[in-house]
């Protein structure tokens, strides 16, 4: 248990790569300035004595600046991460490698070039230049700026919230497999079914891909996720209508396909969602707590709305050139849309004047110029509102004010007065 205790220790710390690293450092300093006494690369192209010790004290002064502001954002994504997420996610962010090897790159370089500092030589000949040392030096400056570039993006792609939650997924499957490496009889799934390889979010099919494939073997294909659903592995992806014996199952899988978290590839309603999420933040501590970012939100939506309401929807068929229905996707319609955009803000913000004014105005917009079939959802959303807002007004006037429609969300609408021209 000791050597267990000793060995989780050093895999979960910190300090243990960056140390390393140093270590490192230093033996590539020493080798450098052993193997080159000044004499195996020309001074043209390590510098003198003089331009060498600057270059290396630039070098160690910057690696020291960047090791610090790397270990400061660190400390900045454990706080985000204890703050936004979980307290017990902070783990996860200190074991990170990426980081860990960051730090230890930037720790490495900064002790090379101190102690390559020490072997130059500045003689009143000219003196000598532990010139493999230098170079090395450069090169992994060099090195350090595209790991710079490359860590803040990692830093930033880390701190979703899907990443997060993959990350801590991960782990535990690993840990899964390891308690319980008896992974058991996987489910029987009929012939006609294509599994996911792994799990997933849909964030792109490529349509004309599984058209063609299906053409060629004379059959159908229905993909049973729409875009944005999460498809665990294993799970039946897509249902082969016809003869699946001459389809490349694993290619048609491919077609479909996940990644870590929705993205606005092919997925509206994903966009839809974001701003939504945004009003519904907003009014997370009542419907007073920032009603003015919940108005900006649904003027976005409004527009969204206002684009889409005269748009021919996809109907989620898609036939080959002679008009074949090849492939077959699940496809959020018109009343989806509507519900999507306005359910969640009219039930959480209806208390609020400035809200409901605001949906008032946007839902009688979209239905002055929404085609007939297209009206009856808009016209269920308007009835909901008025429902809710009446529900919550204290007063009479408070229920007739609560209805006016305004489009700039100031609550002011009927004493708005246009001057007279004369």
């Amino acid at each position: 248990m000791i050597r267990f205790r000793i060995a989780h220790y050093l895999m979960t710390s910190l300090w243990l790569v960056p140390l390393l690293c140093v270590l490192v450092g230093i033996g590539v300093s020493l080798l450098t300035t052993t193997i080159d006494d000044g004499s195996m690369v020309p001074q043209s192209v390590s510098g003198d004595p003089t331009a060498a010790l600057q270059i290396l004290y630039l070098i160690s002064f910057a690696m020291l600046t960047l090791t610090a502001i790397l270990l400061s954002l660190v400390v900045v994504a454990v706080q985000l991460a204890m703050g936004t997420f979980s307290p017990r996610i902070v783990r996860q962010v200190l074991h990170d490698r990426p980081s860990q090897l960051a730090i230890g790159l930037f720790a490495g370089t900064f002790t090379h070039s101190l102690l390559a500092m020490r072997h130059v030589r500045s003689e009143p000949d000219g003196g000598s230049v532990p010139g493999l040392a230098v170079v090395v030096a450069i090169v992994l400056v060099i090195a350090c700026i595209g790991t710079l570039v490359w860590y803040l993006n990692h830093i930033a792609q880390s701190l979703r919230t899907a990443a997060l939650v993959a990350w801590v997924a991960q782990d535990t499957i690993a840990t899964l497999k390891k308690v319980y490496p008896d992974g058991g009889q996987p489910p029987d799934l009929a012939p006609d079914l294509i599994t996911a390889e792994h799990a997933g979010v849909v964030f792109t099919i490529g349509h004309e891909r599984l058209v063609a494939m299906a053409q060629a073997a004379d059959c159908r294909l229905e993909v049973l996720w729409a875009v944005g659903d999460f498809v665990p592995t294993g799970a039946a992806l897509v249902r082969v209508v016809g003869e699946p014996e001459a389809l490349p199952r694993t290619a048609v899988a491919r077609c479909v396909v996940l990644g870590p978290e929705r993205t606005l590839n092919q997925d509206v309603a994903y966009g839809i969602r974001l701003l939504v999420d945004i009003a519904g933040r907003s009014l997370s501590d009542g419907p007073f707590a920032d009603p003015t970012t919940v108005v900006q939100a649904v003027d976005r939506l409004h527009d969204i709305m206002r684009r889409l309401v005269q748009r021919e929807l996809h109907d989620g068929r898609y036939a080959d050139a002679a008009g074949t229905v090849r492939v077959t996707v699940p496809t959020l319609q018109w009343e989806g849309y509507v519900r999507l955009a306005f359910d969640e803000i009219r039930q959480a913000g209806a208390g609020s004047p400035q809200v409901s004014r605001r949906l008032t105005s946007a839902l009688e917009d979209l239905l002055r110029v929404a085609p007939e079939v297209r009206r009856p959802a808009l016209e269920q959303q308007l009835t909901l509102l008025r429902e809710l807002a009446e529900a919550r007004s204290a007063t009479d006037t408070d229920r007739e004010q609560a209805m006016l429609a305004d489009p700039s969300g100031l609550g002011s609408a009927d004493q708005l007065v246009a001057p007279n021209a004369s």
